[in-house]
């Protein structure tokens, strides 16, 4: 009597059948992380806008409704004494109160609009102006914080 053992393993349609499975949902799985890395820092961009126009904002409206030296229309930043001299600013990159470039910041750019017909309720029309400050960044975002000062 003659045993034959029965051999086991697999063919090699088997093998390159797996192999394709396998390479398939491995390919499925990396695209899913590496989409997943590339918006993981959108809200990092996000909050740095914020800060930069909360930043601007904050400067702004520490500054007089009406001019305290009676000139008006200063030109350099650091000049800057009322609210209305920042109308029409813009910034490409980030920079402080001292005008002077923020490292990190240069893809930011800031735009600020100051328009003198602020409605407020119970405030007469001359006496507030609403600030508006932009920052944006290519390709996508673009941000708007808004703030009134009033007499």
């Amino acid at each position: 009597m003659i045993y034959r053992r029965r051999e086991q393993g697999v063919t090699l349609v088997e093998l390159v059948v797996a192999i394709t499975v396998i390479g398939i949902a491995a390919s499925v799985i990396l695209g899913l992380l590496s989409s997943n890395v590339g918006a993981s820092a959108d809200p990092m961009v996000r909050q740095q806008a914020v800060a930069v126009a909360r930043a601007y904002m904050e400067e702004i409206l520490l500054n007089d409704f009406d001019d305290p030296d009676g000139i008006d229309g200063e030109v350099a930043r650091v000049d800057f004494d009322d609210v209305d001299d920042y109308d029409a600013l813009v910034d490409v990159g980030a920079r402080n109160q001292f005008d002077n470039a923020i490292a990190g910041l240069a893809d930011y750019t800031v735009a600020v609009d100051v328009n003198g017909s602020g409605a407020l309720p119970g405030v007469p029309v001359a006496d507030a102006l609403r600030v508006d400050v932009t920052v944006s960044r290519a390709p996508l975002l673009s941000f708007t914080l808004s703030g009134y000062r009033t007499r």
